[in-house]
């Protein structure tokens, strides 16, 4: 697998950046979560003064075997269906980067229909759709290693000829919530029953036979046990992507805004590889899907919204940007007790 070399952040700039918020015009600590966000931004980029550029929204879409054991709602030609739909600009995402200045970018990374050439769309597929994890691993090693060079590369790509340092990451495809939940209920031990919902619409006993499946899934696992193993048995192509993506943002220095609970089980199975991950990461948007906010309280983060969206795509993520950018304009902007006339008040 390609290796990565994802620093801790330098916090040598730490007591700098927090005096240089602390004596902005305001009580201390009276801008809450803005504080906590740019000094965060000043340790990722290292200085008082941090900027965001040419923020993008990369979307990974491939398809599911698992989803033939009848554990989602949507049918899997809407995988390919909402693939085409983003390319002509009337998706949810698509109003969301509109309105926040992202450019959207759509990968194919295993979206089981051929999709034609020339619409905008990245191919990097590896094959049509992973195989049902219920009987045998989703992905081979190669291919999971082929996933992990190839979501770095879309990034390089991305950060080399815009000079993008802020990215965040959506998916499309049917039944990969049945993925996130294994995957969560793997790295943070906490019960199957508690990781699995309703995906894009499940009714209870919906839900009960989801458990059903994943359960006699987990149990028929045969792999060797290690990280890599689980993540390629259980993974989507799409997912593996987004994990080599986020990887590669980091060791790069860039900011990783994460969406929702997909995108989220993402960046803890990243981190199973190289914890150091997380210091890149800020959470956008805590889900509406169960078991969300049991992982995002397993990974001690707290998301900036709560908006009950179940969208994935990278909506909740976007939408969180101009949080962030207002903490960039607060600790750049805002003027210090030491520039003018008023008397520190706290």
């Amino acid at each position: 697998m390609k290796l990565f070399n994802i620093t801790p952040l330098d916090r040598s700039l730490e007591e700098s950046a927090i005096n240089k918020i602390d004596n902005l015009t305001k009580p201390k600590g009276s801008l809450g979560r803005l504080e906590e966000l740019a000094l965060r931004l000043c340790l990722i980029q290292h200085t008082l003064s941090p900027e965001l550029r040419k923020p993008h929204n990369v979307l990974f879409a491939a398809d599911h075997g698992i989803i033939e054991e009848g554990v989602s709602v949507s049918p899997k030609e809407v995988t390919w269906q909402q693939v085409s739909h983003f390319t002509k600009g009337g998706a949810g995402i698509n109003f969301l980067c509109d309105q926040h200045g992202f450019r959207l970018v759509i990968v194919d990374a295993g979206v089981d229909y051929d999709i034609p050439a020339g619409h905008g769309i990245i191919d990097m597929k590896v094959r049509k759709s992973t195989r049902n994890f219920l009987h045998e691993s989703a992905m081979t090693a190669e291919e999971f290693d082929l996933c992990i060079e190839r979501g770095a590369k879309v990034v390089d790509d991305i950060a080399d000829s815009t000079g993008c340092n802020i990215i965040s990451y959506g998916e499309m495809g049917s039944g990969n919530t049945s993925s996130s939940s294994v995957w969560m209920h793997l790295f943070t031990g906490i019960p199957l029953d508690k990781c699995i919902g309703a995906g894009a619409g499940l009714d209870s006993e919906g839900i009960r036979h989801k458990y059903d499946v994943l359960s006699r899934a987990v149990k028929n696992y045969a792999g060797d046990g290690s990280v890599k193993s689980k993540l390629a048995w259980f993974g989507g192509y799409e997912m593996a992507m987004a994990v080599g993506a986020m990887l590669r943002a980091a060791e790069r220095g860039m900011t990783i805004i994460v969406d929702g609970f997909i995108m989220t089980s993402c960046i803890l199975a990243a981190s199973q590889l190289y914890p150091s991950v997380l210091d890149y990461a800020i959470f956008g948007h805590q889900g509406d899907e169960s078991g969300h906010k049991l992982m995002l309280d397993a990974l001690g983060v707290r998301a900036l919204l709560h908006l009950d969206l179940r969208l994935g795509e990278g909506s909740g993520a976007v939408c969180a940007y101009p949080i962030i950018e207002s903490a960039v304009r607060m600790i750049n902007h805002m003027d210090s007790f030491g520039d003018v006339n008023v008397t520190k008040y706290f």
